[in-house]
């Protein structure tokens, strides 16, 4: 995947679909709660403040339709969990980014 729209992003990291566009299952990993780069990625990408995604995540628990993203401490831990995981996406500050990670293109 090199592409994926801003709302096939939001469908993989609130839990509405496990799989990106060509079927391959999507594996997403999140930042740790309160993380600046977290708080970045989630009100510029997915629309969301944390305290609406807490209640989101409350809501999707609750009822039993999913499981909140796994979360890594740092850049290196997504890094490193993107390493080992094919199907994974994350996030990273601008800054971590380098030849062993994949960057896609976010489109409106």
């Amino acid at each position: 995947v090199t592409t994926l729209t801003r709302n096939q992003l939001n469908d993989i990291f609130l839990a509405r679909t496990n799989r990106f566009p060509d079927g391959q299952q999507a594996i997403p990993v999140d930042q740790v709660e309160d993380s600046s780069v977290r708080n970045e990625f989630y009100s510029s990408f997915i629309g969301k403040s944390p305290a609406q995604l807490k209640a989101h995540w409350s809501k999707i628990i609750f009822t039993g339709r999913g499981q909140p993203p796994r979360e890594a401490s740092n850049n290196n831990e997504v890094k490193q969990f993107l390493a080992n995981n094919p199907n994974g996406i994350g996030y990273l500050d601008k800054s971590a980014v380098d030849g062993s990670v994949k960057t896609v293109t976010i489109i409106p």
